[in-house]
């Protein structure tokens, strides 16, 4: 049966992407899109980076308010609070309820609070802060206007991020990351390196592989002793899916809500994109990925498959970027603790990750060209493997040339 209500929960980036999209692919039913936070749908990738110098959230909007009239997309604001299957309805907390043919859950994650002592009393008071929201952004440009000192609890994208706006800001900056390299779960050795010997030439005072193990309002204390003041403490450790409303529906979750390569739950009438998503990636085995990009990607593909009807599954190529300083690192393809690295030869620092012979993913730092060429070569129906790479003078953009996508 035809879709003629389409309910997206989530209104952020993916969950706009996805009603923007039905518009855009010729679906002429009822659009709802519910978002709990109010005003319109925005960014948040630039949260830690354009808008912590600038501080203008117009320049975050995703669209005017005409934007929305004029597609036709009903914006409701409210939170979910169940999905009744059998009468295909979603709950709110205020007691409304909408109906729907077709959902889509683009639910998101929020903030990993690890169980370290203090912090989840010194989050609730806001002493501590994460970065998820404009509000969160907000306060956090507020507490780098005040100066002083800024503790940053984890060394992934966001954290790095922060780390290099507060300390162009003036503040003196310590970064606290319990593994022993940055950004340890997503980049090879080599970039992590690199970034390590950029926040330091900063002047960012980085300390990898010590964990924090108590937190007060502006102190952190690590696991060797050592107790770190903060005017300003920022925790980025991570997130977890908002899967909570799916599995109280009786979906499929495990590390997010299970989907298959169409992206459609366990549920055919419910699908499921982002951060809150798990699927069948690349090499079959379930990723789900903390990316706008792979948002946005799997918005699109929802809409088209109810708009048009194409049953196809999803294969984009994943792809990422974190803005430090002057920096821009750039990431093609998924790469796993087991691969090895191959760093090619020139003045710009590009780094292959293969899988015994095949590449399966490629770093770049102030690199766009030979990034987007490797986009282009993952997204080929073949493998390409490091010796033909090696045969072409690791030059991925004369091998894009020729690449068949």
């Amino acid at each position: 049966m035809a879709a003629d209500r389409v309910v997206i929960v989530g209104a952020g980036q993916g969950g706009f992407q996805a009603a923007a999209s039905l518009r855009q692919d010729g679906f002429a039913g009822r659009v709802t899109l519910l978002g709990d936070e109010p005003g319109l749908p925005y960014q948040r990738p630039p949260l830690s980076k354009a808008y912590m110098k600038d501080g203008d959230p117009k320049r975050l909007a995703l669209r005017a308010e005409a934007f929305f009239a004029e597609a036709a997309i009903e914006r409701v604001e409210g939170r979910a609070v169940a999905i009744d299957r059998a009468a295909a309805r979603v709950g709110l907390a205020d007691g409304r309820t909408l109906a729907y043919d077709q959902l889509i859950l683009a639910t998101g994650a929020r903030n990993v609070v690890p169980p370290i002592a203090g912090l989840a009393d010194a989050v609730a008071s806001r002493a501590v802060v994460g970065l998820r929201t404009l509000g969160d952004a907000g306060l956090l440009r507020e507490r780098i206007a005040a100066g002083g000192r800024a503790v940053v609890i984890g060394g992934g994208f966001i954290g790095l991020e922060f780390a290099a706006v507060a300390r162009a800001a003036g503040l003196d900056v310590t970064v606290v990351e319990a593994a022993d390299r940055l950004m340890a779960r997503v980049v090879s050795p080599e970039i992590s390196g690199h970034f390590l010997d950029l926040h330091r030439s900063l002047g960012v005072d980085v300390r990898p592989g010590v964990a924090a193990t108590a937190v007060e309002p502006g102190a952190v204390t690590l696991a060797d002793g050592d107790r770190v003041a903060g005017d300003l403490i920022l925790l980025a450790v991570g997130v977890r899916p908002n899967a909570e409303l799916a599995a109280e529906a009786g979906l499929g979750v495990a590390n997010g809500v299970v989907v298959d390569g169409r992206l459609v739950t366990s549920d055919p009438a419910i699908s499921a994109l982002g951060d809150v998503a798990s699927y069948p990636g690349p090499d079959g085995a379930p990723v789900r990925l903390e990316s706008v990009q792979a948002a946005v990607d799997h918005a699109r593909h929802i809409a088209r498959r109810i708009a048009t009807g194409d049953m196809a599954d999803y294969a984009a190529v994943p792809w990422f970027w974190s803005d430090q300083g002057d920096r821009k690192l750039q990431i093609a393809g998924l790469r796993h603790p087991g691969h090895r690295t191959v760093v090619v030869p020139g003045d710009r620092l590009v780094v292959l990750s293969l899988d015994g012979d095949v590449l399966k993913a490629v770093e770049t730092v102030n690199a766009p060209a030979p990034h987007m060429a490797a986009r282009r070569l993952l997204a080929q129906d073949r493998a390409l493997t490091a010796g033909e790479i090696e045969a072409a003078g690791f030059d991925l953009v004369a091998l894009a040339k020729g690449a068949k996508v």
